[in-house]
């Protein structure tokens, strides 16, 4: 037990002591943290009278105790995070980062980040939880511990555990009996429910945009796509992965019989509070369905076209086509380059009363007021080429279609263009220049290409390097070379630039050990002048991709993520992964 002396001390006593805030201050706080339900220190931060770091050093200094203020600078073991329950960590602000033994005595010691030192009778609990061990209190500011507390205590542990469950209630017969669809026990439906709430749970705690479930011959996969990648959980349970399809494909309203061929469903949920649009992809494979889930977070709202991370100037250029009353706008980019974001960041400015707009979209990912739209459905004959004959019969100001697919839909779009109204469109291209080309491919004759496309933006989405970690790094010879080549920028520049990475490509907890944390948008903007337009009208693609690369504005894609690596905000491996597109 801790001496019952250091009980008496109190934190406004400490703050004052310590010269961080008056006489007066406190007594602000004091009525303030009754005021609002608040402690002391929660008062004191509120009012501005101190920092979190300021209250924790000056804890540390009247209880000779160990700070942290930043847990990005120290290395937490992930294991040792788990010797303490979360629900405990999270209600008493506590979390075990390290474990040492002592060689001479054999003894082991934790060190425990602690938000109130002040706390004794949470410090007590500690002590007797990890018994025999002995433990160490290090103060760190109450946000951190809850914010690496949210990284660290993933539900892997959990996952696997319900994993387990569901494969010991899933004999023979409940697996016939799942894979014919009819239905599972009590038990292994239990057990199917808190395995996904675990899945997503997880996910949305890491911002994960899709969930993979994959089973292979013996192990069943699941992997979250986090800022861009792939990470992966192995469960050695396979024969748990009817149940979840099944599971997935009811929630989804999907046909539960049929597993011969592929499906595409939705379904909402909420986890952690938050409002979850889920899209689902079932694929038959050799050994089972994979299914792939796209996590659509309702909660979050609809991104302007200001936080898309473009350019101030190109964003002003882009608002121009945007405003205007007629043509076709296309935004290019594979998928998962953050096309949709942006259109309905462009939908979300256009929304007036004064506007009639309609969508056909494949599918519907957020839903927009005011705005008519339309879910395709290809079983019944509802495609875009359809949608769109119908949709220009409706008096719209604004279409959108959801994909420039084939030669049909193409020409549509662009001849309704050409009839008063704004369209926009996105299209499967590397970049603005070959979207023109793209649509002459598909068929569209070159005069109407030039009469009708007023502007093409073309993005990718690049990762962050971690803003914790971040720092100077020096780059290989070989991927200057690359950079030199794909880019045309002369080595002896290239040489005086400073290049970055998070912790030389190691990475910290904050950002999972990844290097990287959240991703930005790079972009180009291709804006037709006359120039192109009568190249295109000549069928002359040669001439209309020298006058758009020399043109003006034009900046292409790996430039600007260049631009984004000299100043600290992505590493030059993300560079040469954008600038192999252009190359």
């Amino acid at each position: 037990m801790t001496d019952n002396g250091q009980r008496r001390l109190r934190i406004g006593d400490v703050l004052v002591e310590s010269g961080i805030i008056t006489n007066s201050d406190l007594e602000k706080a004091l009525n303030y943290s009754r005021e609002m339900n608040l402690k002391l220190g929660q008062a004191v931060i509120g009012l501005g009278l101190a920092t979190e770091a300021d209250i924790c050093v000056a804890l540390g200094r009247q209880l000779r105790m160990s700070v942290f203020t930043d847990l990005s600078k120290i290395n937490i073991d992930a294991s040792v995070v788990q010797l303490i329950p979360e629900n405990v960590a999270r209600s008493k602000r506590v979390m075990s980062v390290a474990k040492s033994t002592d060689n001479e005595t054999g003894k082991t010691k934790i060190t425990v980040l602690i938000a109130d030192p002040l706390d004794y009778p949470t410090r007590d609990d500690i002590i007797d939880r990890l018994d025999p061990a002995e433990v160490e209190f290090i103060i760190a500011p109450e946000t951190e511990i809850i914010r690496y507390e949210s990284q660290l205590y993933r539900n892997t542990e959990n996952i696997a555990k319900y994993a387990n469950q569901l494969s010991s209630e899933v004999t023979k017969s409940d697996f016939d009996i799942v894979g014919n669809g009819f239905g599972v026990d009590d038990g292994g439906d239990i057990a199917v429910v808190n395995l996904l709430r675990s899945v997503f749970e997880d996910a949305v705690k890491l911002s994960a945009s899709d969930i993979h479930i994959e089973p292979d011959e013996k192990v069943l996969r699941i992997r979250q796509r986090i800022d861009g990648n792939l990470t992966e959980q192995v469960l050695n349970n396979v024969s748990i992965a009817p149940a979840i399809s099944l599971r997935i494909k009811l929630m989804a309203g999907l046909d539960i019989s049929e597993k011969r061929l592929p499906q595409d469903g939705r379904f909402p949920i909420v986890v952690s509070g938050k409002k979850i649009d889920v899209r689902v992809s079932t694929l038959p494979t050799s050994y089972g369905e994979s299914l792939v889930m796209r996590i659509l977070n309702q909660s979050n709202g609809l991104l302007s076209l200001d936080s898309t991370g473009m350019p101030e100037d190109m964003l002003k250029r882009f608002r121009i086509q945007l405003h205007r009353p007629h043509g076709m706008i296309l935004v290019t980019g594979p998928t998962g380059s953050g096309k949709t974001t942006t259109l309905y960041g462009a939908l979300n400015e256009l929304n007036q009363p004064q506007v009639k707009i309609i969508t056909a979209e494949d599918p519907v990912e957020y839903r927009l007021p005011r705005i008519t739209q339309v879910q395709i459905n290809a079983k019944i004959g509802l495609d875009f080429a359809s949608v769109l004959r119908s949709t220009l019969r409706q008096d719209p100001d604004i279409i959108l279609v959801g994909e420039m697919r084939d030669q049909e839909t193409s020409e549509i779009g662009l001849r309704g263009s050409m009839t008063g109204h704004l369209v926009l469109s996105t299209l499967h291209t590397n970049d603005a220049i070959s979207s023109t080309l793209r649509l002459m491919d598909m068929g569209a004759p070159g005069y109407l290409v030039a009469g009708a496309l007023r502007a093409v933006l073309a993005q990718r989405l690049v990762r962050r390097v971690c803003p914790k970690c971040g720092g100077t790094c020096d780059p290989d010879p070989s991927q200057l070379n690359y950079l030199e080549d794909a880019l045309g920028i002369p080595m002896e520049e290239l040489k005086q630039q400073k290049f970055y990475a998070g912790n030389g490509g190691n990475g910290c907890q904050y950002c999972n050990f990844t290097g990287y944390k959240g991703r930005v948008g790079v972009f180009e903007l291709l804006v037709l002048d006359n120039e192109m337009m009568d190249a295109l009208r000549r069928n002359d693609n040669e001439s209309f991709a020298h006058i758009a690369r020399n043109s003006k504005d034009y900046q292409p894609l790996a430039m600007m993520a260049y631009k984004y690596a000299i100043q600290g905000i992505t590493s030059i491996e993300e560079v040469m992964r954008v600038a192999e597109i252009n190359k």
